[in-house]
């Protein structure tokens, strides 16, 4: 621990993992913690927020596990409510939460469509638009909204409403990052590519059953370094682009994938 934002106040959404190990929200949470911030461990599964909480309890970290659904309008300001009567204040918000619904645009129903843009993009407008409130009368804070290198490649498999989200996401970031770059206020943008994480597994198992272990590495020989990437990888770049030592840094999108979106053609 080198103390990198320390005394901070940090929100962390989808804290929790879909399953055992460690995902980029989870990762991002200790991370933060480690680093002296006190943390707000949003997840829509309490129990798995809790399961963060222990982790970061164990090297006497400061934390606080909330129950919310960003999809939620009301809920979005709640969570940046609750942040601000427990804390007094919000440094770093990390928008994480994401979800995925598969398919092209004659396969997706307007159902899904409408789910994956309010869960994926929605909820990143509302919470920075209740953040901000509280950064601007602070003249500072760091925003670290979560997107994916499907915002600016098309990935084997066709997910239409993702992509467009995730696209979205670093539309928002642009915007937000201009108009408040004079208030003191950074936004970033991260856009990982094939990372093992449970979400992952978690989505493996549904598709193809038992079989993870040999789409893992299938993923693994995507990829130029032929690994897949770590939540802790995205996790300890969301530190440096929300610590001091990225004072000038905003309105980015940076990618984390190994080298992926560098090849040509497709995998």
């Amino acid at each position: 621990m080198t103390g990198r934002v320390v005394g901070k106040v940090a929100i962390v959404t989808g804290a929790g993992s879909i399953g055992p190990g460690i995902g980029n929200g989870k990762a991002a949470a200790i991370v933060y913690a480690r680093e002296g911030a006190s943390v707000m461990l949003v997840d829509n599964n309490l129990s798995a927020a809790l399961e963060t909480k222990s982790w970061i309890d164990k090297e006497e970290g400061i934390c606080l596990p909330y129950k919310a659904d960003v999809g939620n309008s009301a809920e979005c300001e709640g969570i940046i409510e609750e942040c601000i009567k427990t804390y007094g204040r919000v440094d770093i918000l990390h928008n994480n939460i994401g979800i995925e619904i598969p398919g092209g645009i004659d396969e997706i129903s307007e159902e899904s469509w409408d789910n994956v843009l309010n869960v994926n993009l929605k909820s990143m407008f509302l919470l920075c638009k209740h953040a901000l409130k509280y950064m601007e009368k602070q003249e500072s804070g760091s925003i670290i909204n979560i997107s994916s290198i499907n915002a600016i490649r098309t990935l084997p498999a066709l997910s239409i409403a993702y992509s467009v989200s995730k696209a979205g996401v670093i539309a928002l970031t642009r915007e937000i990052a201009v108009q408040y770059a004079p208030k003191g206020i950074r936004v970033n943008a991260i856009l990982p590519g094939m990372m093992n994480t449970p979400m992952v597994t978690a989505s493996l198992t549904e598709a193809y059953g038992g079989e993870t272990a040999q789409m893992h590495n299938m993923r693994d020989q995507m990829c130029p370094t032929k690994k897949q990437g770590e939540p802790w990888d995205t996790a300890y770049l969301s530190l440096f682009l929300v610590s001091e030592e990225a004072k000038y840094i905003t309105g980015a999108s940076f990618i984390i994938d190994g080298g992926l979106t560098c090849t040509v053609g497709k995998f």
